[in-house]
C-alpha cells in the first residue's frame, strides 16, 4: 500500500514540492529541497516564512535519512539543495539527466551538483525516460517535459510510482500541464493519485498567458475524466495566488461530476493551508 506524505509545499509556507512516498518495500524522497521567493510585492521574505523554511529543511533532512531512494526532477533550488550533499550518502539516487534536454542554467547547476555529491550515492542513475523495478515497486520516469509552456526554463522529469494496484504520479514543474505532450505520460500511467504543480496563475497575463491557463484546464480536465484518478493535489505555483480557487472553477466542477477530489498538499496532509508568500504583504502590514 502506498503512503504519500507531503513534506514541504507552497501550501505549507515554502516554495517546494518535497514528497515522501512509502511503498511495501521502499522509502522514496522526491525533490529534497525548499526555498523562499526572494521578492514578492517588492518585499523580502517575512520572518514567518524564514521559520517555515527552517522547519521544512529540518523535516526534509529527517525524511532523507529514512529514505532508500532520493530523486531530483530538475535543477531549481526549490527542488534540490546543492548545499546538502550529505543527504545523498549511501542512497540510490535518480536525477534529471544533467546534459541532455536541459537548458544552460540547469546544465551548469547539474555539473556543480554532481561534483558536490561525487562518491556519496550508493547508486546514481539518470532518470529521463527510464523505468526501474525495485522489489515490488516500479519507478517510471517520463521523457523530459517542458518546465511550463516552452523550454526557456528547461525540462523536468515526471515520476510514476507503482506498488500493486496503486499508482502515484508526481508532475514536477509542468506549470499546470499547458502542453499535451506533458499529459501523455499521465494518460499512459493512469495513476490513482497525482501531485501536480498547478497553473502559474499569480503571473497570469505576463509570465503565464491566458491561453496557457485555458489549455491547462482542458488538459487537467481530460486527466480527471479518465476514470482512474481518485485524488488530484494541485499546489506549488498555484498556491502563490490568493485567488487560485476562482481561477480554476471549471476544474472543480469537472472533478465533482467525476467523483475526483481536488485539494492542496496541506489539506491532503490534514493541515491548514498556509500561503505565506502570497500573504507576505498582509504579514508585514500586521506586524
Amino acid at each position: 500500500m502506498l503512503k504519500i506524505v507531503p513534506v514541504a509545499f507552497d501550501s505549507l509556507g515554502v516554495r517546494s514540492m518535497a514528497t515522501f512516498v512509502e511503498t511495501s518495500d521502499l522509502k522514496i524522497l522526491i525533490d529534497p529541497a525548499a526555498a523562499l521567493g526572494p521578492v514578492r510585492y517588492g518585499l523580502p521574505p517575512h520572518p514567518l516564512e524564514w521559520l517555515a523554511l527552517k522547519e521544512a529543511v529540518a523535516e526534509i533532512e529527517n525524511k532523507a535519512k529514512a529514505a532508500d531512494v532520493l530523486i531530483v526532477t530538475h535543477y531549481h533550488y526549490d527542488h534540490y539543495d546543492p548545499t546538502k550533499p550529505e543527504i545523498y550518502r549511501g542512497k540510490t539516487v535518480f536525477i534529471k539527466h544533467p546534459v541532455l534536454n536541459i537548458n544552460k542554467s540547469q546544465t551548469e547547476r547539474a555539473a556543480l551538483f554532481l561534483q558536490a555529491i561525487r562518491g556519496k550515492p550508493g547508486k546514481l542513475e539518470n532518470a529521463d525516460g527510464n523505468c526501474f523495478q525495485m522489489g515490488n515497486t516500479c519507478i517510471a520516469f517520463s521523457e523530459p517535459a517542458c518546465h511550463g509552456a516552452d523550454a526557456k526554463l528547461g525540462y523536468v522529469a515526471q515520476i510514476s510510482i507503482g506498488d500493486g494496484d496503486e499508482k502515484f504520479l508526481f508532475s514536477s514543474d509542468v506549470e499546470g500541464y499547458p502542453l499535451f505532450n506533458q499529459i501523455r505520460f499521465v494518460l499512459d500511467e493512469k495513476p490513482n493519485i497525482i501531485f501536480a504543480d498547478g497553473p502559474m496563475t499569480y503571473m497570469l497575463g505576463y509570465r503565464y498567458s491566458y491561453t496557457d491557463l485555458r489549455v491547462s484546464l482542458t488538459n487537467l480536465t481530460q486527466i480527471i475524466c479518465g476514470g482512474w484518478l481518485k485524488t488530484l493535489v494541485l499546489d506549488h505555483h498555484l498556491l502563490r495566488d490568493l485567488n487560485y480557487k476562482q481561477k480554476i472553477i471549471p476544474l472543480y466542477e469537472a472533478a465533482q461530476k467525476q467523483g475526483v477530489k481536488v485539494t492542496t498538499a496541506a489539506e491532503f496532509k490534514g493541515l491548514k493551508v498556509e500561503m505565506l508568500e502570497a500573504l507576505r504583504k498582509e504579514l508585514y502590514s500586521s506586524a
